[in-house]
């Protein structure tokens, strides 16, 4: 491998983790966010709308999550196709320094693919359930409902 090639994969590969510590990080202030609205609820004496309330954010960041995980994926793509390490029938040529993501479209490199991949979704989906699930509870024991009896 030449070391042009060598400087090609040292761009992507800072792309890649670049792509990977924006996931990280929206993953983190997803959380954080959830915390405290959840805080806010605990605080406000039972205001279901709190607990709605974090269903939008975590909704904006599971969807921006998924972007980054994309783009990750299709670059990886590239530098799997710039290192020879893709099969041949799923190859895609790819010139020296450049970085055409466009190409990489379907399949593993879908939005709905990476959205409904292992590493996103039971995240997002666990924060909407458990905060949709709360609200539901708080709300039947505010009409009287006890189901801790």
């Amino acid at each position: 491998m030449d070391s042009d090639t060598v400087k090609h994969l040292e761009f992507i590969q800072s792309v890649v983790t670049r792509m990977n510590a924006n996931s990280f990080q929206l993953k983190g202030w997803a959380i954080a966010v959830y915390s405290a609205l959840l805080a806010l609820f605990a605080s406000s004496d039972g205001n279901e709308l709190y607990l709605y309330m974090t269903v939008v954010p975590i909704l904006l960041f599971w969807f921006l999550d998924t972007y980054y995980l994309q783009q990750e994926r299709k670059f990886r793509g590239i530098y799997n196709d710039v290192a020879n390490l893709s099969n041949e029938s799923t190859k895609i040529s790819v010139k020296l320094f450049e970085m055409p993501i466009q190409k990489y479209n379907g399949g593993k490199y879908s939005y709905w693919n990476v959205m409904w991949s292992r590493t996103v979704w039971p995240l997002y989906v666990t924060m909407i359930g458990i905060a949709v699930l709360c609200a539901i509870l708080s709300s039947l024991r505010s009409c009287g409902v006890n189901l801790c009896r």
